[in-house]
């Protein structure tokens, strides 16, 4: 089995309009909650996020923001899609299938500063990522700790504004509008009626 490497540096980073294309992902899953004893079960939703190397709060498998060398901008010889899902494997260590589009949110960012967007502006694509696999062994496991939460408490830990804007105004949305896939599956061709 090949070693898992994140990639690094920028030389293939995607601009537009002074703005660094980011991408990520919400991952999410399913877990059966048992109620009061009752022998009926629940189904919740729980997110998975992933402690910052540069300080307090959880963030979404994207961009390092305190790297200098990060990985997570939607690379050149890439989609969108495909750098989302790459940042999920390598900072968070999961694998899964991107079921819906959240939406662009613009942030700048202090430590992204240079010379293609010299005010740090970046503007992040963000995806609902379906978990499917949790990897033991991943790029990043030597400094990220993985943390299934539910959404309230996802919201409350979020580090970020622009990702707590993700998680309340995009992922919330597609879950109270009953989370129907709008990306096609790998393979298949789009379809707007499938639900997960």
């Amino acid at each position: 089995m090949s070693e898992l490497v994140a990639r690094t540096g920028r030389h293939q980073q995607r601009y537009e309009d002074g703005y660094r294309l980011i991408a990520g992902c919400i991952p999410f899953k399913y877990r059966n909650v048992e109620e009061d004893g009752s022998g009926t079960s629940e189904k919740i939703v729980e997110v998975l996020m992933i402690n910052s190397t540069g300080g307090p709060g959880l963030l979404f498998p994207k961009v390092r923001i305190v790297d200098i060398y990060a990985s997570g901008g939607w690379e050149n010889d890439e989609t969108a899609e495909e750098a989302a899902e790459r940042e999920a494997m390598e900072e968070a260590g999961v694998r899964g299938d991107l079921v819906h589009c959240l939406g662009c949110y613009p942030f700048k960012s202090k430590t992204l500063q240079d010379e293609y967007s010299p005010e740090g502006l970046c503007k992040a694509a963000m995806y609902a990522l379906h978990v499917t696999e949790e990897l033991e062994s991943w790029p990043e496991k030597s400094h990220r700790e993985r943390s299934w939460l539910t959404i309230p408490q996802a919201i409350e830990r979020c580090r970020h504004a622009w990702m707590r804007e993700a998680l309340e105004k995009g992922f919330s949305n597609w879950y109270a509008d009953g989370m129907i896939r709008t990306l096609p599956r790998k393979g298949f061709s789009n379809s707007s009626s499938n639900q997960l």
